[in-house]
């Protein structure tokens, strides 16, 4: 199978992390991927071996693409003539425009990172049989020592996964978001995350058990971190809690899994 990624992030976040590790996955499985994307993705994936190319409207020869962000959906829609798999990750609304639906009908199937996203795209009139949720995967991180500071988690955080190495806390508030991938990788490393009740955030945090859901009210915020750091056998609870939820919901393995399960239906349809 030979699939062509496109991504034209020009920084590196969660979607990113997300193309990276999904070519790494592929790989093992015997695929062969071309990834079309900008600096430092495109970096990245060059030091680990992958083709890659500068975005662009030339598409290479390939069994289908997988578009990985609005503008590399357009391209592929106009350029390209193979079965195309769309990514949405962001949680607002879609816009109605005739571009916009003419794009959206290109799309041969969505992949769609949580139900909440999900439900987006079925709102805006596509179909359930053309969608499918695959969850975020992240690593298995180092169990945080939890002699560090409380961390307040800032959009393309390049040296997350250090600092969770010694995190007591990991405050995540948002005031939309597809998943949450930066919360998973602070869940990967045992430390509880205090995440705002927002888009599909719910979906892979439990309010008292594996994490705590909190409203964006700065006071709120406040009492949630006050009542972890007095209670340090319940921080350490959800901690393990949610390190569990990531073994066994959103790692790297199954979502490599899953997206390669919808590349196989959408080539054997």
């Amino acid at each position: 199978m030979r699939i062509v990624h496109i991504d034209s992030g020009r920084q590196l976040g969660g979607g990113q992390w997300q193309v990276l590790r999904l070519l790494g996955g592929l790989r093992e499985h015997g695929c062969e991927s071309i990834l079309m994307a900008q600096a430092p993705l495109a970096e990245l994936a060059a030091k680990e071996g992958f083709p890659v190319e500068k975005v662009s409207r030339r598409i290479p020869a390939a069994d289908l693409v997988h578009a990985h962000d609005a503008r590399a959906h357009t391209l592929a829609a106009v350029f390209s003539r193979r079965p195309l798999i769309v990514a949405r990750r962001v949680a607002f609304p879609i816009k109605q425009g005739w571009l916009s639906r003419w794009k959206y009908r290109r799309a041969s199937h969505f992949i769609a990172v949580s139900q909440f996203v999900a439900r987006i795209l079925m709102d805006a009139g596509i179909p359930p049989c053309k969608i499918s949720i695959v969850h975020d995967g992240v690593p298995l991180l180092p169990l945080s020592s939890r002699d560090g500071p409380v961390l307040e988690m800032v959009k393309n955080a390049s040296n997350l996964e250090q600092d969770l190495l010694h995190a007591r806390l990991l405050v995540y508030l948002s005031e939309a978001e597809g998943l949450g991938s930066g919360a998973l990788l602070g869940m990967s490393a045992g430390v509880p995350v205090i995440a705002s009740r927002v888009g599909g955030l719910p979906e892979a945090i439990q309010d008292g058990v594996n994490g705590i859901l909190t409203s964006n009210d700065p006071t709120q915020v406040a009492a949630c971190v006050a009542r972890l750091e007095s209670d340090p056998q319940q921080a350490a609870r959800l901690g393990a809690n949610a390190r569990l939820t990531i073994e066994e919901r959103f790692t790297v393995e199954r979502m490599v899994d899953d997206t390669l399960s919808v590349y196989r239906r959408i080539l054997n349809a």
